[in-house]
């Protein structure tokens, strides 16, 4: 059964919210605040979490914070509940991590199409993030091995051939660019942009090697339209051009 925790300080609210979801199927919990709240989600592991902002104890912001700053919770959807919300407000929470906002009052309707459409978000993330067995596996020693990365590292592996960016990325696994920016160079000391390219770069080295393909057409199949970029860049990243360097690394095989 799909758990929905619900913080919420408001107890009429919080009970509305707890019925709905009850007769909807769902196992709903509920915390009258956000400290109760941030200890019911590592024991309970929701699969998604609905939280108001203005909270006397802890705010939403500060729950959010300990969500993305826990393993065991950083992936957990996170929708903020708000009577009131500006631009400020907005940029700061998908800075840090939500997912989604809905606005008090919110009818009912409203309610559980935004759980809805979050369940179904991340059950398309995990999908990609768990490839069938023929699909292409993530290299070791290309990307480190760091759970909470695991579905960025797979989407990169699944589509490092085509022109994708940090916001690609950021929109496959679900947080804001600028929220995964910040994990990414804190957890790896890369960026998104590093890590596309050190894996197109491993399969420009192994192409280099094994194949005759001619440096245009390796350049083309890895996203890069212009051959001349793709030169200019793995000249500075290895010190040799292309075919220089396959010239050399037939050689030390040889």
């Amino acid at each position: 059964m799909t758990r929905v925790l619900v913080i919420e300080d408001e107890g009429q609210t919080r009970s509305i919210f707890m019925r709905c979801l009850a007769f909807e199927g769902f196992c709903a919990i509920e915390a009258e605040n956000g400290t109760v709240g941030v200890k019911l989600a590592k024991m309970h592991l929701p699969d998604l979490i609905i939280c108001d902002i203005m909270m006397p104890d802890m705010d939403g912001y500060g729950v959010l914070s300990a969500m993305r700053s826990h393993q065991a919770t950083a992936a957990i959807p996170f929708i903020f509940l708000t009577a009131k919300v500006t631009m400020p407000d907005l940029r700061q929470g998908m800075e840090m991590g939500a997912d989604d906002y809905l606005t008090k009052p919110c009818s009912v309707e409203q309610f559980l199409s935004a759980i809805t459409t979050r369940l179904e978000r991340q059950a398309q993330i995990q999908t990609r993030s768990n490839p069938p067995s023929s699909s292409p596996k993530i290299e070791t020693g290309i990307f480190p091995s760091c759970p909470r990365l695991s579905q960025v590292f797979a989407f990169i592996e699944e589509n490092y051939q085509n022109s994708i960016s940090l916001s690609d990325v950021a929109n496959a696994v679900g947080y804001s660019p600028a929220y995964l920016t910040n994990l990414v160079q804190e957890l790896t000391g890369y960026s998104i942009k590093r890590w596309i390219t050190e894996r197109r770069m491993s399969e420009a080295r192994q192409l280099l090697r094994e194949t005759n393909q001619p440096v245009r057409q390796i350049a083309e199949g890895l996203g890069y339209p212009d051959a001349a970029y793709f030169t200019r860049y793995f000249r500075e990243l290895h010190g040799d051009p292309p075919q220089s360097w396959r010239n050399c690394a037939r050689l030390r095989s040889a």
